[in-house]
Parts: structure tokens; C-alpha cells; sequence
């Protein structure tokens, strides 16, 4: 436990230098001193160390995997582990799963970063315990302990040699999130509210941490900025969703008094709405509420994809159409139905 606490000790300060207390999520200092991601990374059973990342990792390239997942520096004598879980930044927990099967997250804990311009939240997932006074409501600090990291899964289990944290950065899409789940007749209560995986996209952690660490970036923002669009689609819609009101930073111009006819919104190459600009009756566009258009895209980024697609490709010359996973993300939006 000594040499473990002299692993946190040397490794807090230097991101906190970055991001004002930004810091890593378990106490391997690997990333920081510029290792490779093995000495990282906790791969899936196919051993290819690619398959913690995130993105299109997984089932070679056809599954997507939302975060990256972190292996322990130090276990128990029977193998489990006992790396301690840090919250990245500070924040307010917002939602606690104690019960490991009531997820394929197991235990997991969600902490929004509402300090941040945008706000964002953090997800620890596949923990084996969650620490006294994380409750939702609470205030942590970077750096505050969550609990510890595990294996906790429902409906398939993670070995002991695999205990793993699962790591996200993202936002929910909407507060009216339950309406979406009812209308789709799951066989399973939603026991998350808003903070259920199907309500939640994000951004690679690892990219993320990479560019705040070189200095490319100094916050979430910049990075938004910078993640590349593969596609615009513009949205037929009077209404303010939630993302647009929780997230009002990534609306690129004012809309407040004005008649907001459409909205054109920015997709990155995994489905994240990162960019949202209102149209204006003023300006003359057509077309009826509920229409959604493609009206821009990005062929090449689209073209390297194997799973998560934000649009259909067919061949070089017919335009692209939007991918089923999009318009859910859409319905989710915009309360379609």
C-alpha cells in the first residue's frame, strides 16, 4: 500500500498543472510518464491491446467500445484488485449503481464536472465497491476517492486477471430520456434516469488527455473544437432541446428573441451533436418540422468507419443517407417518435 500511495503522490501534480486539477483515474503513472498504452491499457480476452481503447475496437472493428479501460497496479493475494478509483476532476456525483447486475456496467458512478465550460460528466464503470459519501448529491474533489476499481458486470463476467476500470467522458442527450425508453417497450426497468448508457455519448478519453497533456488544448471546449465533423444535418425543429440548454456552449451563435425555425447540428465521427447552430425564420429556409437533411459530410473520415456509423455510405457518387443510430440519437434530441 506504501509503494501505491507513492504512485498517487507523484503522479497528481502535473496534470493538475494542465487542466486546472485535472488529474488520471487510477494510480498507474504510465500515461503520464509517456509509456506505452500495455503498460496501461487492460485488454478484452482476444489479448489485442487495441480492444481497451475507445472507438471501433472490438469484434475486429465491428463493435463499438465507449471508453478505455485501465488495469490495476496492485491486487490482494488472490488476484483481486485494490487500485483506489479517483474522481479526474471536481464535481457533483449525480448517480450511484450499487447493485452490479443491474448493468453491464456493474457498479458504476457518474460525476458531472459543472465547474467546466461545457459541463461534462465522467463514468466509472465495473467497480468492486463504492466509497463512504458517494451519494448522489455529493461534492467531490479531483482526486477524491470513488471506490475501489473491479469486475462487477451484468450478464457476463469479468475474470480477476481482467479486473478493469471503465472509463467515459461525455454528455447525456436529454433529460426526457425516460419518454424514449417507455416508448420502446424494454422488457427491463430503466434504473438510471438519465444517466443509463443509452443517454450518453462521448469523446475518447485517451485522445482527450493526450492533447491537454501536449498543450493542444487547454479545456473541453478547444477540444470540440478540434474533433474532426463528419457530418452536418440540419433539423426542422421551433424547440430548445435539453442538449442545446444544458450545453449552451456549444451553440455557436445567439438565439435568445428570435424565432428559431431549424437547428444544424455537427456530428463527430462517433455520433457526438458537438456543434449546434440555430436557424432563424428570418432566413428563409424551408421546410416542414420533423424533416431532417444531410447537408454536409466529411466522405473520407466517413469511409474508415466499420461500426458507429453517423451515415450510410452506398458508393462514391450517391449522396449518403442518415444511419439508424443517428436517427435514435435524433428521437432522443428532439422527443421524436
Amino acid at each position: 500500500m506504501r509503494a501505491l500511495l507513492l504512485l498517487i503522490g507523484l503522479f497528481f501534480l502535473p496534470l493538475c498543472q494542465a487542466f486546472a486539477g485535472l488529474i488520471w483515474p487510477t494510480p498507474n503513472p504510465a500515461f503520464q510518464q509517456g509509456k506505452s498504452i500495455k503498460d496501461y491499457v487492460q485488454p478484452t480476452a482476444s489479448g489485442k491491446i487495441e480492444s481497451g481503447l475507445f472507438g471501433c475496437v472490438r469484434n475486429d472493428g465491428h463493435k463499438f467500445h465507449e471508453g478505455l479501460d485501465l488495469f490495476p497496479v496492485e491486487r490482494d493475494r488472490s488476484g483481486e484488485a485494490l487500485d483506489p478509483v479517483f474522481s479526474v476532476l471536481a464535481g457533483r456525483v449525480v448517480h450511484v449503481s450499487a447493485t452490479a447486475g443491474h448493468s453491464s456496467y456493474g457498479r458504476y458512478i457518474v460525476v458531472v464536472h459543472d465547474q467546466q465550460v461545457p459541463a461534462f460528466h465522467t463514468l466509472y464503470a465495473h467497480m468492486a465497491s463504492i466509497a463512504d459519501g458517494i451519494v448522489p448529491g455529493a461534492r467531490v474533489e479531483s482526486g477524491s476517492v470513488l471506490g475501489r476499481m473491479g469486475r462487477s458486470a451484468a450478464g457476463y463476467t469479468i475474470p480477476k486477471s481482467r479486473a478493469h476500470l471503465h472509463f467515459e467522458i461525455g454528455f447525456r442527450l436529454s433529460d426526457q430520456f425516460q419518454r424514449w425508453y417507455d416508448r420502446q417497450k424494454y422488457s427491463q426497468p430503466n434504473r438510471h434516469s438519465v444517466w443509463n448508457g443509452m443517454n450518453l455519448v462521448g469523446i475518447d478519453p485517451l485522445d482527450f488527455y493526450t492533447k491537454i497533456q501536449s498543450g493542444q488544448v487547454l479545456d473541453m471546449r478547444q477540444y470540440l473544437q478540434q474533433v474532426p465533423t463528419a457530418a452536418r444535418i440540419r433539423v426542422f425543429s421551433g424547440q430548445v432541446p435539453d442538449f442545446v440548454e444544458n450545453f449552451g456552449a456549444l451553440v455557436t451563435r445567439p438565439y435568445t428573441g428570435q424565432k428559431v425555425v431549424a437547428w444544424e447540428v455537427a456530428f463527430s465521427e462517433f455520433g457526438l451533436p458537438k456543434e449546434w447552430t440555430p436557424r432563424f425564420e428570418s432566413e428563409g429556409l424551408t421546410g416542414r418540422a420533423g424533416d431532417v437533411q444531410v447537408i454536409a459530410y466529411n466522405r473520407k473520415l466517413l469511409e474508415k468507419q466499420s461500426c458507429r456509423r453517423v451515415l450510410n455510405l452506398s458508393n462514391s457518387t450517391s449522396a449518403p443517407t442518415i444511419s439508424r443510430g443517428t436517427l435514435v440519437t435524433l428521437q432522443k434530441l428532439f422527443g421524436f417518435q
